[in-house]
């Protein structure tokens, strides 16, 4: 059975649907949170799937909304509406311990999932995380006339490297990211954290994964 045959779909209270692919097997369930226009058949995720089957290990990939074959516009998202995504995806599809594995904007929403629900945390892995990114990131990168423009149009609409397809960035994202910001604080966490970077990383610096470490408090970082 191919990885898009086990393709499910968990409704949303607004009608929407988070595509998602379960793998059964033992506790501490392994969850991966995809990055910003990523999605669960990424490499990433396929390749854990893979050694969760091989081990044994419980194992949920799952796409937010407007990502991958969950529905709805990717410029309704926001981080608030993908961490809703998340907590409902692991409060209903899982149970017990777990390790929230998260990837570049994944490893932002894995850090307010584990605030969230830190009871069932078992350990967290994040992979060029990139909390933050729509302010220290996306904001700061932008050129004065492209800030304008995100102001003044609430969208802005760029090439991207990755996909064919432009990447749409709006204002909304920015305002409400800001509600979820983690960097300015710090971040007290029940479980270990291991943080992973390569440092030829050409989206996100390495050393945002040493900011990262200095503001969390966990046993093990």
């Amino acid at each position: 059975m191919s990885g898009n045959d086990r393709v499910q779909r968990l409704k949303r209270p607004d009608g929407n649907t988070v595509a998602y692919a379960k793998t059964e097997g033992r506790e501490p369930t392994v969850v991966f949170l995809g990055g910003f226009r990523s999605d669960m058949t990424g490499t990433k995720a396929m390749a854990m799937e893979e050694w969760a089957r091989r081990t044994g290990r419980a194992y949920l990939r799952f796409d937010y909304l407007g990502h991958g074959q969950s529905s709805g516009r990717f410029e309704d998202g926001t981080i608030g509406r993908w961490l809703d995504d998340s907590l409902a995806a692991i409060d209903t599809l899982t149970q017990g311990k777990l390790v929230l594995v998260g990837s570049s904007m994944g490893g932002w929403l894995s850090l307010l999932a584990a605030r969230a629900r830190p009871e069932r945390l078992s350990g967290l892995v994040l992979i060029a995380a990139a909390p933050d990114f729509t302010e220290r990131m996306l904001l700061k990168g932008l050129s004065a006339d492209d800030r304008a423009i995100l102001e003044r149009e609430g969208r802005l609409v760029r090439p991207s490297q990755y996909s064919p397809e432009p990447s749409v960035f709006t204002w909304k994202l920015i305002e409400e990211g800001r509600k979820h910001l983690l960097l300015d604080k710090k971040l007290v966490l029940p479980c270990p954290i291991r943080l992973l970077h390569g440092q030829s990383d050409p989206d996100v610096a390495w050393e945002y994964s040493l900011q990262i470490a200095q503001h969390v408090e966990a046993p093990e970082v």
